[in-house]
């Protein structure tokens, strides 16, 4: 060979020697994991500066400082990562991320070519992949017989090595199963495999928005378990013609996150449970146990601990009765037990909610007993009421056997600062619930009432036929007590088995109280006046009767079914608003919009505090209501609403007048509320006097 052929050979050589050594310390570069992590970062991040990238990389001591320069700096020789100069930051190159990529691919072949694949379990570990962990699962949870497990679980094998997954976790076995089994025509073995949880996206959101969250770290893992357990009611525990109502509109459940676990309404005398000293049994071992209470001071205390436990125990209300009785032998130390009793409700209204609204709790003030002590309680509670934005524990006035008048005036200064004050005669819930229980007044009573009927939806559906719309309603309604006779069984199981710790050990759940069943109906009159065509008139009032007779009628046959008491009601309930957008995306806006005064169904009936004065007893409006209180056995929400400017003086003489005309009513008056600082002090509507912020609740 001469020498100019061999001079293009040495210059190959030469670039070939070069190339493999440039190669050979790529490969140096790609031997440090920490290293990869830093391209790893710069390629999901975008352009960082160099604290920001040293800090993401877990070099966060200054001992490290030079380590972490050091594997920059390997970076930077190789052009694997470049720095911008103008804006000092550093970025992954092309080349970075072929080297990236390159990792990548040689990790999952070397995984793959070992013939081994590890599983990041729900459980914190990582572990070997083992399909017959699959079928044990597909045995244990799905119920599958084992013929089928080991079909299906060799077919989702097939399909993790054929897709060459490099990130393998539980929750993506799981995913894969549930895809075969809904292929093979196995929905009901997928649906007890799903898994229960929220979506990456939806986590991000709810921590975002955390203008809606207003009870701190606990409002957002509420509302995360509260979605879990809601999505298992109605995918596991609920017949599905029932879940389907709901998801539809024709029925709606409130608090579905804690529907098979705690009651919603509780009368309950607090005397007894007082007196007889907090029995928690091994529950709440943080929170104090005071025997059987003897001084005030240790009364109030138990007052206040009784009332944070009891109101997790329910997710609307309790009703607590006796509180007179408890503090008549302190009537002449008055001033001092208002004090007590103040401090009692402001340490007892930290307790957290489970839903968006708190669990209420109702003192219940029987007039015509003890004058001063009752007089004491309502003054404590302007007290509380003063201090608390919004409150959540408010007064029931049982005037039954009392003058109205002895408290009319002080009642009507705590409505005007925004309390929560109910007027009934006899056991009535803030909400308009009656209790049923035959049984005396100082035994444990719980209602169960959070199904809602959708009226409309059901006049909708029933071409303006009255007699269908009615047999479609005793249809509806036979499913629901169905499954609230189902609930009443878990509540009852879960109950006795520790979940509600005063209920179980306190009152002797089950063989004490008395469980009533109670349906809501929503949007009465938009069924039948406007959707159903009758006009508002005697016939069209009779229609009314009709449709609550009829569910009444069926309550009671299916109560007698079933073995449980059944009562009817109308009240307020979110469901109301929700029906009314579903029936509006599915009727048409119009069809929906021309049916109601608001944006939601009617709830129970709105009687105005400027127009009572001129009402009697004959009045249609009062005689309308009093024929559909004594129609319902379940309870009416009778809403007073006062004007926005009315005065005490004002306020005094329609809730007078109120009570000689209905036997139970619920003044309401919007007040506002700073949503920065809680000012509530005087009236305004734009901006709040004492910080300016325009965000008023």
């Amino acid at each position: 060979m001469e020498l100019s052929e061999e001079i293009p050979e040495l210059k190959r050589s030469g670039i070939l020697q070069s190339t493999s050594k440039r190669v050979r310390m790529i490969f140096s570069v790609m031997a440090s994991p920490n290293r990869i992590d830093i391209l790893r970062i710069l390629n999901s991040k975008g352009p960082l500066t160099y604290s920001e990238l040293k800090s993401l990389a877990g070099f966060k001591s200054k001992k490290e400082s030079g380590k972490f320069a050091y594997h920059l700096r390997k970076l930077l020789r190789q052009s694997l990562v470049a720095l911008n100069k103008s804006e000092r930051r550093y970025t992954i190159t092309n080349l970075g991320k072929l080297v990236l990529s390159l990792a990548r691919q040689i990790e999952e072949r070397s995984i793959i070519e070992s013939g081994k694949m590890y599983v990041r379990t729900s459980h914190a570990s990582i572990e070997e992949f083992n399909s017959h962990k699959i079928i044990q699962s597909l045995v244990r949870e799905g119920s599958l017989p084992l013929e089928l497990a080991q079909k299906i679980t060799e077919e989702v094998e097939n399909r993790i090595y054929k897709y060459q997954i490099t990130y393998l976790t539980g929750s993506l076995i799981r995913e894969l199963v549930n895809s075969v089994l809904l292929e093979h025509g196995h929905e009901e073995y997928r649906n007890k495999l799903a898994r229960l949880g929220l979506p990456v996206y939806d986590v991000q959101e709810m921590i975002s928005n955390l203008d809606i969250v207003n009870n701190g770290a606990e409002g957002l893992l509420f509302n995360t378990g509260q979605t879990v357990f809601a999505e298992h009611l109605l995918t596991n525990l609920l017949p599905k013609d029932v879940a389907d109502s709901h998801l539809s509109g024709d029925l709606h459940i409130t608090n579905p996150g804690t529907w098979s676990m705690i009651p919603d309404t509780i009368f309950v005398n607090i005397k007894e449970l007082i007196e007889d000293g907090i029995d928690l049994g091994g529950k709440y071992l943080d929170v104090s146990r005071i025997p059987a209470s003897k001084q005030l001071d240790e009364i109030t205390s138990s007052l206040s601990i009784i009332i944070s436990l009891l109101s997790k125990e329910a997710s609307e209300e309790i009703v607590l009765d006796g509180l007179v009785q408890l503090f008549s032998k302190y009537s002449k130390s008055l001033p001092e037990l208002e004090q007590k009793i103040t401090a009692a409700f402001a340490t007892a209204s930290t307790t957290s909610k489970y839903n968006k609204t708190s669990t209420n709790v109702s003192i219940r003030l029987q007039l015509g007993s003890d004058t001063k002590i009752i007089n004491s309680i309502i003054n404590a509670y302007k007290n509380y009421t003063k201090i608390t934005p919004i409150p959540k524990i408010g007064l029931i006035i049982d005037y039954d056997k009392g003058k109205i008048t002895d408290v009319s005036e002080s009642v009507s200064e705590i409505i005007l600062l925004g309390g929560k004050v109910m007027f009934a005669e006899g056991q009535t819930s803030s909400h308009g619930i009656t209790n049923g229980s035959t049984k005396s007044t100082g035994l444990l009573s719980i209602l169960l009432q959070s199904v809602s009927i959708n009226l409309p939806r059901l006049a909708f559906e029933s071409n303006k036929d009255e007699t269908y719309f009615r047999a479609r309603l005793a249809l509806l309604m036979k499913p629901a007590l169905s499954s609230m006779t189902l609930r009443k069984k878990d509540i009852s199981d879960l109950t006795r088995r520790g979940l509600n710790p005063i209920l179980a050990k306190n009152t002797q759940y089950m063989q004490r109280s008395s469980v009533t069943l109670v349906v809501n109906l929503v949007g009465l009159k938009e069924a039948v006046f406007n959707i159903l065509g009758f006009k508002d008139n005697k016939e069209g009032r009779g229609i009314l009767h009709k449709v609550i007779e009829t569910a009444v009628d069926v309550a009671a046959k299916k109560g007698k079914e079933l073995d449980v008491p059944v009562a009817i009601c109308m009240t307020e309930t979110e469901g109301s608003h929700r029906f009314a957008t579903l029936d509006g995306e599915k009727y048409g806006k119009n069809s929906v919009l021309n049916s109601m005064e608001g944006d939601s169904y009617s709830e129970g009936v709105v009687i105005k505090a400027s127009e009572i004065l001129d009402y009697t007893n004959k009045s249609e409006s009062i005689s309308e209501c009093n024929k559909f209180s004594k129609l319902l056995n379940g309870g009416l929400l009778v809403t007073l609403q006062i004007d926005k400017d009315a005065n005490v003086d004002e306020i005094k003489k329609s809730i007078e007048k109120a009570s000689t005309l209905t036997s139970s009513f619920k003044p309401v008056k919007k007040i506002a509320i700073c949503g920065e600082c809680g000012f509530k002090d005087e009236p305004f509507e734009t901006k709040c006097p004492q910080c300016k912020s325009p965000y008023v609740v």
